[in-house]
């Protein structure tokens, strides 16, 4: 044994072939489905290979790729004209990894999209600072730069389950508000070194550019200084319009609508401005009767992604997959349940598994052809683990409208058509 050498332990080449069987347990399965299915085949029949299309400014998708956004208005109400709606979700069942592309990538605005110059734009940072300033984004493309992968999600993600079921919806409709992009641009923790934000601060007021100049008052925790960004990137290019061009905050792991798009404005005060968006809009109605607010952090989630709502699915192997993430840290669980929640398995978790991202999961499943529910349930490294409905209506009641996280069942019938149900 040289220098560098370590002897390895017994439980350590037990845990290691343990986890090598289990893998090739998995794979065995798997790679037995595929292997049945395909064995028959050939390359008689594949198309003749030959030139191909020219190169372009643009990669543009398959034409036998059909993926889109839908448009939404409250709940209920979907597949509605587009200037009729005040979202519309990213298609969850046709995606794969954890990355949304930018033009898939949930929206939600309250008076469309501004159309902002950047030459133009202007940053005003002031309130309880030592030094008030005005930023071009000149200005802040020069300031130091982080880059994050993290999900945003709008507190509305999920309001379609809040009092019944409606069978006739996909993953998208139900869960479609939520998305994961690498961000870029300058932490919030500079900005605030810079202006020189007093102590004694401990709110801040973030205003956007658009119409109905959504502003929010933000708590100045360690995590949110940490953290928080004034993003002008998105997935290696620069933010979409739809998603804040040229300058949004981005606080990861908290509601989608803190994350002020068209950012315009900074205030910093020693307490809660109390904005209508913070008093008339987005608190909870609770079960006892009491109005919640503040309810910031984007509590942990998950749902099966495939099979899922108004998919048909055949007697045999499957291979379940499906998304989970917490805005308090880092996915290390997921388990699936197929016999209703009596019994559950936990899943294979997709690494990386990043803090405050969403995280991928899947199971060999072998369906014997039985009416049944599936369902998930992830826990993070905090040890909050997801609820199942009646534990959530429980705490919450159903007065309410955002932060719905209960656990997401979907059954399936005799043949084999999947559709949402609550439990």
């Amino acid at each position: 044994m040289n220098g560098t050498e370590q002897p390895v332990s017994a439980a350590s080449r037990a845990g290691s072939l343990s986890r090598r069987r289990m893998l090739a347990g998995a794979a065995g399965l798997a790679g037995a489905a595929v292997s049945e299915r395909a064995h028959a085949d050939s390359l008689a029949d594949v198309p003749a290979r030959g030139p191909g299309a020219s190169l372009s400014g643009m990669s543009e998708r398959s034409s036998f790729v059909h993926i889109s956004r839908i448009p939404e208005s409250t709940p209920g109400k979907r597949n509605v004209d587009p200037s009729a709606a005040i979202n519309a979700k990213a298609p969850l069942d046709k995606l794969v990894g954890t990355i949304t592309p930018a033009d898939f990538h949930y929206e939600r605005s309250h008076s469309g999209v501004p159309d902002i110059d950047p030459a133009q734009h202007r940053v005003l940072v002031h309130g309880m600072v030592d030094k008030e300033i005005v930023l071009t984004m000149d200005d802040i493309r020069s300031m130091p730069t982080t880059s994050r992968v993290a999900f945003l999600e709008c507190t509305g993600n999920g309001w379609e389950n809040w009092k019944s079921a409606p069978p006739d919806v996909t993953v998208q409709n139900t869960h479609g508000l939520v998305s994961t992009n690498e961000w870029t641009g300058v932490p919030l923790s500079f900005l605030i070194n810079l202006v020189g934000v007093s102590r004694k601060s401990t709110w801040m007021l973030a205003e956007g550019g658009d119409g109905s100049a959504v502003a929010r008052s933000i708590p100045l925790t360690d995590e949110i200084i940490a953290e928080g960004m004034l993003a002008y990137g998105q997935n290696g290019e620069p933010l979409r319009p739809a998603h804040g061009f040229p300058l949004r905050l981005f606080l990861p792991g908290f509601e989608g609508n803190l994350n002020i798009k068209w950012l315009r404005r900074l205030k910093f005060g020693d307490q809660p401005f109390m904005t209508r968006w913070e008093t008339a809009r987005y608190t909870q109605l609770q079960a006892d009767g009491r109005a919640r607010q503040f309810q910031l952090k984007q509590d942990v989630n998950s749902v099966i992604t495939t099979p899922s709502g108004m998919m048909q699915i055949r007697k045999g192997y499957h291979r379940i997959s499906g998304l989970a993430w917490s805005g308090h840290g880092r996915i290390t669980r997921v388990e699936v349940s197929t016999d209703g929640a009596r019994t559950w398995r936990d899943t294979q978790i997709s690494l990386p598994a990043l803090p405050k991202a969403q995280t991928r999961f899947e199971i060999d499943w072998d369906w014997d052809g039985t009416p049944t529910k599936i369902v998930s349930r992830s826990t993070d490294d905090k040890g909050n683990m997801q609820p199942d409905r009646d534990t959530f209506i429980a705490m919450t009641g159903t007065n309410a409208l955002f932060h719905y996280n209960a656990q997401q069942t979907w059954a399936i019938a005799a043949d084999g058509a999947v559709r949402n149900v609550l439990a």
